[in-house]
């Protein structure tokens, strides 16, 4: 069975229709999807319908959690948060139909998958936390440590946009990548395919080009800051746009 595991979309469409595309060639027989449709990106609704259609189980990520209680910390974050984060909050919530809003609102953080006798784990960031950063670098101990914890054969993740797969004692930890927003600094989208079998697992992940100039055109179409397109540009960070944008400005 061929399963393509795919996230972070960030409501880059084009990205993701490339995606799509390419798993329906390798002839796959699911979709799973770790969250993060929404963020920074200009086709929210577009996404979740793409996703949706497909056919995807999806699980919530970190970013929809927050895009979904933005009228209640909108305050607190207008304080403790840059303005371009909280824009791009507030642009997603507004944005976001009443339908998908609803739809989001019925995901698990979570889901437990079995897949010829495999033990599969579908989390956002990590199975102890929504917000932790596994990443090619991250220390064996830890993810030992996740392992125990998450008690399953096959994690799979993704939240720091930073693709691998890594086997840890009998646990192999897979980080998709990101479909819609690398910070890489490789600007193609980013997902995997799980082969599996009763005796064997494989993951390869693939990189692929896509209508990035669409995916300008629609944040400037929607007025969102030149930052963002930077950001699916370069394939890095909002942080690290911000900071060379001012190293630029002295």
């Amino acid at each position: 069975m061929k399963i393509a595991l795919l996230g972070d979309v960030h409501a880059n469409l084009p990205a993701l229709l490339a995606v799509l595309e390419h798993a329906r060639s390798q002839e796959v027989s699911a979709l799973w999807n770790i969250g993060d449709f929404l963020g920074y990106g200009a086709f929210p609704n577009e996404v979740i319908h793409a996703l949706r259609t497909a056919g995807a189980v999806s699980i919530l990520g970190n970013y929809d959690v927050k895009v979904l209680i933005f009228p209640e910390k909108e305050r607190k974050w207008r304080i403790s948060k840059r303005a371009e984060k909280v824009l791009a909050f507030e642009w997603a919530y507004h944005n976001l139909s009443p339908e998908n809003r609803l739809y989001l609102q019925t995901l698990p953080r979570q889901r437990r998958m079995q897949v010829a006798g495999w033990r599969i784990l579908l989390t956002h960031a990590s199975p102890d936390s929504d917000e932790e950063h596994l990443t090619p670098e991250t220390p064996v101990d830890r993810l030992t440590q996740l392992a125990h914890l998450a008690a399953t054969d096959i994690i799979v993740c993704g939240h720091s946009h930073r693709p691998f797969a890594r086997w840890v004692e009998n646990t192999l930890f897979i980080n998709t990548g990101s479909v819609g927003r690398p910070d890489d600094g490789d600007p193609r989208a980013s997902y995997a395919i799980l082969h599996v079998e009763p005796q064997a697992v494989h993951v390869q992940h693939y990189r692929l080009e896509y209508d990035l100039a669409s995916a300008v055109a629609g944040l400037r179409r929607q007025g969102l800051p030149e930052a963002f397109a930077q950001m699916i540009l370069q394939g890095v960070d909002l942080d690290t746009i911000l900071r060379e944008s001012r190293k630029q400005s002295q």
